[in-house]
This record gives structure tokens, sequence and C-alpha cells, in this order.
């Protein structure tokens, strides 16, 4: 995703930053990731998945 997109972008849950995974967008606040469906990110709260307790990504 472009950098200057992602900086536009918030975590609808939280409202913090959003960090590019390789299918997803994810917020390392509220530990939570948002999929990438045909490269349309979809930050909707009730379709966010956990992220797993690793996070390495």
């Amino acid at each position: 995703m472009e950098p200057n997109l992602l900086a536009l972008l918030a975590c609808p849950v939280c409202k913090g930053p959003l960090t590019a995974k390789p299918h997803s967008l994810a917020c390392e606040n509220c530990r939570v990731e948002f999929e990438n469906l045909q490269g349309i990110p979809v930050l909707l709260a009730d379709r966010a998945k956990a992220l797993e307790a690793g996070g390495a990504g």
C-alpha cells in the first residue's frame, strides 16, 4: 500500500495507526487486522480479526 495513503487511514476500533502486512492492515494498539479484498482494505470493526500472539506478521 502507498505510504501516503496508509498515513491517512486509522483503525476503526481504536483510531490508532495501521501497519501494512502482505494481505492485510494491522493495528498493534488493539491487536487486530483487517483483510484486503482485491487490494481494498476492509476497515469494518465487525470484520476485524485478532492478531496471533506472536504478532511477527
